[in-house]
């Protein structure tokens, strides 16, 4: 009220400047006058009304008047919006209009998916053959000496200039296809992982025999150029690709690829699997035995798929569940789960006496039950027990529960290096189809959890039955390792390779799995956008409900300057970015594999989720056979239904195509330039004109896509004359006016730079980095689909985020043909200015001069926004600020600057919040996350445990089977991996996490024109008014500026909130299982099975010379 009261002293003052200048001379009468005036005030504080600034709504709405006709005016003329739209009216009379057929669209898209799907399946099939054939005819040889090219020693040299051991001269080549990567596409080349020997008998009887595919390979990418990457990937571990490269290390020179850790091999080699892990956590595990059983369950954690599900059970005195939540059930192995199992077996500690005979009754029944019920896999079932002994008599338990059917296998890990009760544990899986292991060290863990893969894969084998496997969406970041590709998302087919050898034929030997890979944009390719519509767009979901492909699937996130993978990347449910089908009707329809159409009312957003925009969509879906993978597509209701068509000649269109200003989009598919190597390096547009011309008749082009590109070609070549009328005139050009801009539903770009790349403000714009303003494979350029929602011929405004742009400006408007009362979209036509240039304008606008008549005006004149008292905004539909006298306010939301008025137009109802949510968001993890193991007393107490655990596993290195393997650098390389998980979690505020959050959007309601209030802010009132402008999607704001009112409304953010579960409602969520689809397979028995081929191992003395023999040489070398 005070600052109120200062105010209009000031206004006093300032009409009754000649009495001021008197009362300075009176003498001590000043000081009465001044109290007298003060006591009047303050006594009149609760008649404020009366004393309130009064801004004139009059005044206001001229001003909004005015600037509306300057700035249409300005972006008339400068994107030449009204000669495009002319162009295009004189066209209706010529064109044909054609409703847009989604069922029948959606239906020709799987088609062609299918086919090419179709071709990938065969490739693989001839590989698979090739490899079994190869097996059969190669005759084992123990001695074998063969020099193969490893990818990791080809094209280097040793210290005197000679080729490494398996290296070589191995020619490489960058190659378009193949992302730029330097390949050899007439051979294959094999990669070894750091923790297999390489000249181990069994690799060089494999890569010899397996030499026999490097013949189909090359065949293969001859018939479908369009195939990238083939493999084998064996049993024994090593990985045959084709075509060959050098294969990168990580920073540490180690490569801890390992290919039958990838899912592509795990799903191709078992059936579905229903597994429970059961670990001792006795006081006898404590040290390196508990170290090793977590890395051997996060191990056989890393084997399962989300076609597999999983629960893990703690045993000592007592057993009890890891996840509390998931008692007595099974859940899907999936991403997230499998990430959340791992950092809760951190946590778990050795404590008291290890009784198994009551965790194996428990784990039968999860398995039971899940089975009575029909939930799990209902294929393979297995029980996981990692322990250093069982001293338990536990036959009943297998009498009881598995005897003598034996459906559920149990495979057994001793854990250390005593023997005492390895018969025991190793007649627990003999006695129940498994396998048994001993895993002494960190660098036993891998090798060993992969033999339980290669029993579940027996009866598939035996019974010859070559299942075609398909991976869920994924980015293979190991092994493009710093490569172009590693970003990439695609999924794998792969068949799995069997012996055919009739004495192995009970075995069920394994040899391996063939694959290849599919780019899933290469696959979206086959669902053009310029067939979908503006706001139209297709999308791929698995058998599983999870997102393959989709143009809101956001599965990258930035970690300092670098783009990662999301944990949790290929598990986004449908349900996530379709989140408005809350019945999820639209799921359940395509994981059933049906056929359909439903519509929805949607909530989406534009500009990186700061505006919303509300579309009434189409789906149609369906299933793509002999995949598990289902096919949507979207259709916006507006200007989604229909397309039109338009004929000109090829000689009048290719002569436009070829102007200096115009483009296509490059992303997009107009010619196919990936079949012929000859085409790789051709843009779209090079690869158009050589078609037409005649040079290049071989191209395969979609002549539909043609024939509206050349005829919008046509349509727009009267833009490039008149845009370069303007730049001549240069007397006439308004400085600030930086680049005209139109795009057609073709996707070809005209733009104008008025103004040279020195002096422009907006270097980025409409170029090749600045995605989100071209036509690129999943969106039309922003201005085009905002422009899309608002009246054509009306300019919308707005202010692009300005992290690369500066202060600019963007208009925009729709262009539309109409035959009868059909109407479509023609294209998007806008100049970008800076914000200079419209602030200058609105400034000379926004100020009544100081001789304004003001006998007719109610309030405050005259009036001016460069007023100390008066705070002048412009501010778009979506509440951003595009002018302000504060310079860094320009792209704010206006809720950020002032939460008083932002609260009170929404409240007004001139203003509508908005709740969006995102499924896909990354948090900070709170401090009581799941953290790692104990919390750390004291740094002492980090350094001994670390100084322990370096010790225990440096000694049991000594003691490994031959003094060479002490210098393997896998042991070091596994055990660092290892302990850099626990340390890992030691900064747990620093680290990002998947989470779901809630973040507003807010939207002016169009039928408010104009409005004013007061707003009472305890000893002081506000006033404001609010005019829209004519023709835009713009509001001026006039507010009273010495109000403070910050105290009673806080500004209004956009921030996302983390939506936060309590334990009940969390717990539930990780408890549903959704709809899914199981594969048609299971291979889980077959009667044929030798299942007295169940491990073992020889038993290991300590030998005490070779214990002395160790620590002398290593003292030797020190």
């Amino acid at each position: 009220m005070q600052i109120a009261a200062a105010a209009g002293m000031n206004r006093w003052t300032r009409g009754s400047a000649g009495n001021a200048s008197k009362s300075d001379r009176s003498g001590p009468h000043r000081g009465r006058h001044v109290m007298l005036l003060w006591i009047i005030l303050s006594s009149s504080l609760c008649l404020m009304v009366e004393g309130q600034m009064k801004i004139s709504p009059e005044t206001v709405q001229q001003w909004a008047v005015s600037f509306g006709k300057e700035i249409a005016a300005l972006s008339a003329r400068y994107s030449g919006a009204k000669l495009l739209q002319k162009k295009y009216k004189d066209i209706e009379g010529v064109v044909k209009m054609v409703e847009v057929d989604g069922e029948e669209l959606v239906k020709k898209f799987a088609e062609e998916m299918e086919e090419m799907l179709g071709r990938k399946m065969k490739s693989v099939k001839r590989l698979a053959e090739a490899a079994e054939d190869a097996d059969f005819y190669h005759e084992y040889n123990e001695t074998m000496q063969f020099e193969y090219y490893n990818s990791m020693l080809i094209n280097t040299v040793d210290e005197d200039g000679n080729p490494l051991p398996l290296g070589g001269e191995f020619l490489l080549e960058e190659n378009e296809h193949f992302n730029k990567i330097p390949v050899n596409t007439q051979q294959s080349n094999i990669q070894v992982p750091t923790n297999v020997y390489n000249r181990d008998p069994d690799i060089l009887n494999g890569a010899y025999m397996s030499e026999a595919l490097n013949e189909v390979f090359v065949d293969n990418f001859q018939k479908d150029p369009t195939l990238t990457w083939q493999y084998f990937g064996s049993s024994t571990g090593f990985f045959r690709l084709y075509p060959g490269i050098q294969w990168i290390p990580d920073e540490n020179g180690v490569v801890t690829f390992d290919c039958r850790n990838r899912n592509w091999y795990i799903q191709a080699a078992t059936s579905p699997k229903d597994v429970v892990i059961v670990v001792d956590v006795s006081g006898s595990m404590k040290g390196l035995r508990m170290t090793i059983a977590k890395h051997t369950i996060n191990t056989i954690l890393d084997t399962l798929g989300e076609n597999d599900f999983v629960n893990i059970i703690a045993y000592s005195d007592y057993v009890r569940y890891v996840e509390p939540c998931f008692k007595g059930m099974l859940v899907q192995a999936d991403l997230d789960n499998r990430e959340h199992f791992k950092l809760l077996v951190e946590e778990l500690h050795v404590k008291g006496e290890g009784k198994v005979k009551h965790a194996m009754k428990e784990s039968f029944k999860i398995l039971n039950e899940a089975a009575a019920q029909g939930q799990g896999s209902l294929c393979n079932q297995a029980i996981m027990l990692i322990t250093d002994g069982a001293m338990e008599d536990f036959q009943d338990v297998f009498e009881e529960f598995n005897w003598p059917e034996r459906r559920v296998r149990v495979f057994t890990y001793l854990i250390g290096r005593e023997m005492t009760f390895a018969e025991n544990v190793k007649w627990i899986a003999c006695n129940n189809k498994g396998y048994y292991t001993h895993v002494s060290t960190l660098a036993d863990v891998q090798e060993n959890v992969m033999e339980y893969l290669h029993v579940l894969s027996r009866p598939m084998v035996i019974n010859h039955d070559h299942d075609i496997i398909w991976t869920e969406a994924y980015m293979d970041t190991v092994l493009f390792n710093s490569q172009s590709q590693s970003l990439l998302l695609m999924t794998s087919v792969a068949m799995p390779v069997f012996s055919k050898k009739k004495e192995t034929l009970s075995h069920g030997i394994l040899l391996g799995v063939v694959g290849t890979d599919v780019a899933l944009k290469e696959l979206m390719r086959l669902a053009p956008r310029y067939k979908l519509g503006v706001h139209g767009y297709a999308f791929l979901i698995t058998n599983n409900g999870y997102i393959l492909s989709h143009p809101d699937l956001r599965p990258l996130y930035k970690e300092g300057k670098k783009l990662k993978p999301k944990p949790n990347y290929n598990s986004v449910d449908l349900s996530e970015v379709e989140w408005e089908d809350t019945e999820e009707k639209l799921r359940t329809a395509m994981i059933k594999g049906e056929t359909g159409t439903m519509s929805l009312d949607v909530r989406t957003s534009v500009d990186k989720g700061r505006r919303v925009m509300f579309l009434k969509n189409d789906y149609y879906y369906t299933i793509i056979n002999e995949t598990p993978f289902s096919l949507g597509i979207v259709l916006t209701r507006g200007y989604g239904g229909y397309i039109f068509i338009g004929n000109v000649s090829i000689e009048e269109g290719l002569h436009d195509l070829l102007a200096p200003d115009l483009t296509i989009a490059n992303e997009w598919t107009y010619c196919e330039t990936d079949i012929d190597p000859t085409h790789r390096k051709l843009s779209q547009l090079q690869a158009v004109v050589l078609y037409l011309t005649g040079k290049e008749p071989d191209l395969e082009c979609d002549m539909l896509l043609l024939q509206q590109t050349l005829f919008d070609a046509v349509v727009t070549a009267p833009m490039e004359a008149y845009w370069t009328a303007l730049m001549l005139n240069t007397s006439g050009m308004d400085e600030g006016v930086e680049t005209a801009f139109l795009g057609t539903r073709s996707g070809l770009l005209r733009f104008q730079r008025y103004t040279g790349i020195e002096k422009r403000t907006a270097k980025s714009f409409l170029t090749s980095t600045d995605k989100e303003n071209m036509f690129t494979l999943d969106h039309f350029p922003v201005w085009y689909r905002r422009a899309a929602e608002n009246p054509p011929g009306k300019f919308l405004y707005y202010m692009p985020q300005q992290e690369t742009r500066g202060r600019i400006a963007i208009a925009t408007t729709a262009v539309t043909v109409t035959v009868g009362k059909k109407t479509a979209i023609a294209g998007a036509i806008g100049v970008q200015m800076t914000l200079e240039l419209i602030e200058s304008r609105f400034w000379a606008i926004a100020a009544q001069p100081n001789d304004t008549d003001c006998s007719n005006i109610e309030g405050t004149c005259p009036l001016r926004c460069d007023s100390f008292d008066i705070e002048c905004y412009v501010i778009d539909n979506n509440g951003f600020v595009l002018i302000s006298k504060q310079r860094n306010d320009a792209g704010r939301f206006f809720g950020e600057i002032d939460g008083s008025v932002m609260t009170t137009l929404i409240r007004m109802g001139m203003f509508k919040r908005v709740s969006l949510f995102d499924y896909q968001a990354m948090c900070k993890m709170s401090s009581h996350s799941v953290s790692s193991s104990r919390p750390l007393l004291s740094p002492f107490y980090g350094l001994a445990s670390a100084f322990k655990w370096f010790l225990s596993n440096f000694l049991l290195f000594l003691l490994e089977f031959n003094i060479c393997g002490f210098w393997h650098t896998e042991h070091f390389a596994e055990a660092k991996a290892s302990f850099s998980v626990s340390s890992a979690h030691k900064k747990k505020g620093d680290i990002l996490q998947p989470c779901d959050t809630e973040y507003p959007s807010f939207v002016y309601e169009p039928s408010v024109k104009e409005t004013n209030s007061i707003i009472k802010c305890g000893r002081c009132q506000k006033m404001f008014v609010v005019q829209q402008i004519p023709e835009s999607n713009l509001l001026m704001l006039v507010v009273q500026a010495d109000c403070d009112c910050s105290r009673q409304y806080p500004p209004i953010t956009m921030e996302p909130k983390e939506v936060k579960y309590n334990d009940s409602v969390k717990c539930d969520r990780m408890r549903s299982q959704k709809i899914r689809r199981r594969p048609e397979s299971c291979h889980a028995y077959h009667p044929q099975e030798n299942a007295n081929d169940c491990g073992g191992a020889a038993v290991i003395s300590l030998s005490a010379s070779l214990f002395l023999t160790c620590l002398s040489f290593s003292s030797l070398v020190s």
